[in-house]
């Protein structure tokens, strides 16, 4: 068994925050007399929230893993069908159930974060054969506050300044880590790591990867900037992120690249669902009134990610999209690889050719 110690300089070394969850679920079983550890996150979609079980671990081998971006939303059970696990979200208090009798075993709901968080909400779920005593609580509790603070730590650095959105960095670390190596069939979702019962680290699909890289340039923002000044373009692109965050589900991956470039990264298994989830980002940013503004449009681009793409060439080809959209008119939506089927693009577009800064 391993020590306090060495899953404190475990849960320490990562520099991905999708490693952290597994890593805290391992530390717990193998420190605790603990039969089944669960982290459950809220997912949300269109003002919709469920639960998404992220991670599950059993103290006699095996247990469950996902991959947020992978999952189908409607899918997933809602909030008020986990009423304990809610009321422990709620409340940010420990919630312990005894189901089969006071001398029986155990469940302990823990908030997985202490502050009210909008985007990173969860529960820890720790089942026992019986009450933990107050050391094992304090030990829980000392690695739940390691946890947080490495999360923190390495939100930080994954985060823009102005929108909160991720940056570009981690755009680099997401192919790289999930995206590109997962085309290739082999994966290095953080996730897939062995567990107690050493559970394969490969991860076999049925079906293909099916990843979308899309960017969305704020139309004329030069001239906002101009006229309004920096001040009111700023608030522009905060703006912008909010109607973002409300359209997109919470497990695609959204960038703020610099002034108008955002992006998304995300799971979906068909071309006309991406292109209407951008026409609803589209429309929302539309319809909505900038103060001192007015109206803004957003151009946006999509392309599906092969496995020979770099994160460079799959935003060249976001980008190329998005120019073909602004020299037709702006505000609209254009898939990268509608264009290259129509005949627009009969030639590979170089990264050279198109500004990533």
């Amino acid at each position: 068994m391993s020590t306090l110690i060495e899953h404190i300089l475990k849960l320490t070394d990562h520099r991905d925050r999708d490693l952290l969850e597994l890593t805290l679920s391992k530390a717990l079983i193998d420190l605790l007399p603990i039969q089944r550890i669960s982290i459950s996150r809220v997912m949300s979609f269109e003002g919709e929230k469920r639960w998404l079980e992220v991670a599950r671990l059993d103290a006699k081998g095996g247990g469950k893993v996902v991959d947020p971006m992978r999952v189908d939303f409607m899918t997933l059970p809602h909030l008020d069908d986990a009423p304990d696990r809610l009321k422990c979200l709620q409340r940010r208090e420990i919630i312990e159930i005894a189901w089969a009798g006071e001398e029986g075993p155990r469940i302990n709901m823990l908030p997985l974060f202490s502050d009210s968080r909008k985007d990173d909400e969860g529960v820890i779920e720790v089942h026992t054969n019986a009450s933990l005593t107050q050391d094992e609580l304090l030990t829980i509790e000392q690695l739940r506050r390691i946890y947080r603070n490495m999360y923190s730590l390495l939100e930080y650095s994954d985060r823009d300044a102005l929108t909160g959105l991720l940056n570009r960095k981690s755009l680099d670390d997401a192919f790289y880590s999930a995206v590109l190596e997962e085309l290739d069939g082999v994966s290095s979702d953080p996730l897939i790591a062995s567990t107690p019962n050493g559970m394969a680290q490969e991860r076999r699909h049925r079906v293909p990867a099916n990843y979308w890289l899309g960017s969305a340039l704020i139309d004329n923002f030069a001239l906002i900037k101009e006229k309004h000044g920096r001040q009111i373009a700023e608030e522009v692109l905060v703006l912008v992120t909010r109607v973002m965050n409300n359209t997109f589900r919470t497990y695609d991956r959204l960038y703020h690249f610099n002034d108008e470039h955002f992006g998304v990264l995300m799971h979906c298994p068909d071309e006309a669902l991406v292109l209407a989830a951008f026409e609803r980002f589209r429309t929302n940013v539309e319809k909505t009134i900038f103060p001192q503004v007015g109206h803004v449009t957003v151009s946006c681009g999509f392309t599906s990610v092969m496995a020979d793409d770099s994160p460079d060439s799959a935003l060249v080809k976001t980008l190329s999209a998005v120019d073909f959209v602004q020299r037709s008119g702006h505000n609209k939506v254009s898939s990268h690889l509608g264009l290259v089927r129509r005949g627009f693009f009969a030639e590979p577009i170089l990264a050279a050719e198109i500004d990533l800064t």
